[in-house]
């Protein structure tokens, strides 16, 4: 019997594979094409103070190896979260879940993290530092070690809850705003959020996107995410969730082996509805063929 098991913060996992926030919504969907407690766990639909109905469309495209979006948090708020959206989960997935918080100010991100602090069923909270900050000219959260780190104290003050921030690879160098979020009291990180990028329609000239620009995810991000989860590995001591194009078990396996103690599926989910379900069951083969009897031992096997 291969050993599946990893540890987030005193959190144990059945397995490493977690659901991606913002391609699983809050699992309605998915819970009837399969148990979606085979999960180790999912992050919900990134969640907002106050409720956003989102960016114009189209705000989604394919294109090759991955896909664009740019739906701009579409989500009812976090106090509609909090009162309807977690009872009704708990129904269906008896499992912590994680929580994704985004913010437009320090303020915002604190006040969604309190408001969580009290619900059994969220067992870690994902803060997604690639919002522009409202109060600061725009600049985004997590492209500065400084903003960083100030809204790791932040969401660290309003929640007994462990906090993993969620970095934008949009950055020259991962390793300054990793170490800040680690020295500024982070429990853990999530990396990477999706690549900026864009496609043009020739015919019409204009970007496919309403938007111009969206976060561009998929296989073809693979190589870049598994670079930076294996720099920040060897720049803190505090757990990763690593993902960003993942698609097999064997990319969970990479993942773990460049530092990831759990990995996380995002737009896969959107082209196999059972993704998710397909790598866990797999993990054992590819475990087998690898000679690997506990998945845990991997974790940073690479660096």
């Amino acid at each position: 019997m291969k050993d599946l098991t990893v540890t987030l913060s005193g959190l144990v996992l059945d397995n490493p594979v977690i659901a991606a926030s913002g391609t699983f919504g809050y699992g309605q969907e998915f819970r009837d094409l399969y148990d979606i407690n085979i999960l180790g766990s999912f992050s919900f639909k990134g969640t907002t103070l106050e409720p956003r109905f989102g960016n114009p469309t189209p705000r989604v495209a394919e294109c090759t190896a991955g896909m664009l979006n740019a739906v701009g948090l579409q989500n009812p708020g976090i106090d509609a979260v909090v009162a309807r959206e977690l009872p009704a989960l708990g129904e269906f997935f008896h499992k912590p879940v994680v929580a994704n918080v985004s913010g437009f100010s320090v303020e915002e991100y604190a006040a969604c993290c309190r408001r969580l602090d009290a619900c059994p069923q969220v067992g870690i909270i994902e803060v997604n530092i690639s919002c522009p900050n409202v109060h600061g000219g725009g600049m985004t959260f997590g492209t500065q070690p400084e903003l960083a780190a100030e809204v790791t104290r932040a969401a660290k003050a309003a929640t007994t809850k462990p906090v993993y921030i969620k970095l934008s690879p949009n950055i020259t160098d991962i390793v300054p705003i990793a170490r800040a979020c680690q020295e500024a009291g982070a429990d853990g990180l999530s990396l990477i959020n999706t690549l900026l990028g864009m496609r043009i329609d020739p015919r019409t000239r204009r970007p496919v996107l309403a938007n111009g620009m969206g976060g561009f995810s998929g296989p073809a991000i693979f190589p870049v995410a598994l670079r930076m989860v294996y720099q920040a590995a060897q720049a803190v001591q505090i757990p990763i969730m690593g993902l960003g194009g993942v698609a097999t078990a064997w990319d969970v396996v990479e993942m773990m082996m460049a530092g990831a103690t759990a990995v996380q599926v995002g737009s896969e989910n959107l082209r196999n509805p059972t993704a998710c379900k397909d790598i866990i069951e797999d993990l054992p083969r590819v475990m087998e063929e690898l000679g690997i009897d506990r998945l845990a031992d991997i974790i940073g096997a690479a660096l």
